[in-house]
């Protein structure tokens, strides 16, 4: 089966994928470049090991509307492992068989693994994340000041993982005051939940550390329209920008950022270290991050500096 086709639930239903199967799951997902990245991986491991030769790892474009129908075609398909973007990592919660301990946490899955009974969840948003907070811009969770935006799935695990890695203290701007209202409700059993203010994306927080980390959860800057989700003038000149998004490489909230003089990454590095987890959960097996990072970039057509 071709591996660079964005496949679709009727593809699903009609088409058999041989060997071990793998796919990412999203809508829209057609800029996703975790495919080329996996069996870049993959390759790797083949190499070494003959029972990954038959592994390959696709990306299905599936509508909220028919994921729960979609989920159940995949493991009757017996797809050993999926990894679920926007807007699945919440819904999957009420639909699969087991959660991890994180995952539970987070209220979110972005990695889900095939046993008889049906999928187990995980997220490995938060470790990605972390780790490329730490690649990229030499920051770390501790002690920081965060600027998280969004509340669906992603940011979600990103919360969670602020608080587990004790930052001094977590403002979370969305939107829907509704959704805001959920993710705080996921943290508040937290020890940690007392460091949590939500804010308007209109009315930013006042009176910011000189230093900090802001980080983008949300869709904005996936379209080369789409404005900013965030005025970084309300940002202290030391702050820190990590945006979520990797493709565009550069969304209008980093180039605004740059422009200001802040330090800047995409998600590039995240989306990376969270793979290599969820890969190393469905193979049992060491993962070459640096090959999937070298597949990604150059899938994306980034200049040599990202590999």
């Amino acid at each position: 089966m071709d591996t660079e086709t964005t496949y679709t639930l009727k593809d699903l239903k009609d088409k058999t994928f041989p060997g071990t199967s793998l796919a990412v799951i999203g809508y829209p997902i057609k800029h996703s470049v975790s495919p080329v990245m996996h069996n870049a991986a993959i390759a790797r491991l083949s190499e070494k090991v003959s029972r990954f030769r038959d592994w390959a790892y696709y990306r299905f474009e599936i509508a909220p509307e028919d994921f729960a129908e979609a989920l159940t075609l995949f493991h009757k398909a017996n797809f050993l492992g999926l990894n679920l973007t926007i807007p699945h990592k919440v819904q999957a919660m009420d639909l699969i068989y087991g959660v991890s301990a994180d995952g539970e946490r987070m209220g979110a899955v972005n990695t889900l693994v095939w046993s008889e009974m049906g999928y187990n969840g995980y997220n490995t948003d938060g470790y990605g994340l972390k780790r490329g907070l730490e690649v990229d811009l030499g920051a770390t969770l501790e002690g920081a000041t965060v600027v998280l935006l969004g509340s669906g799935g992603a940011a979600r695990a990103a919360a969670v993982q602020c608080l587990l890695g004790n930052c001094a203290h977590l403002y979370i701007g969305n939107r829907s005051p509704e959704r805001l209202d959920a993710l705080v409700y996921v943290l508040s059993g937290m020890s940690r939940a007392d460091r949590v203010s939500t804010f308007a994306l209109a009315e930013p927080p006042a009176d910011l550390p000189e230093s900090g980390i802001l980080i983008n959860a949300t869709s904005l800057g996936l379209k080369a329209e789409d404005a900013a989700p965030f005025d970084v003038k309300h940002l202290p000149g030391r702050w820190k920008v990590y945006d979520m998004i990797y493709n565009p490489s550069v969304t209008r909230l980093m180039a605004d950022a740059k422009t200001s003089g802040h330090s800047t990454s995409n998600g590039l590095s995240m989306l990376v270290h969270q793979g290599a987890r969820a890969l190393e959960i469905w193979s049992h097996a060491e993962v070459d991050d640096h090959a999937m990072l070298v597949a990604a970039s150059h899938a994306l057509n980034l200049p040599p500096r990202y590999v």
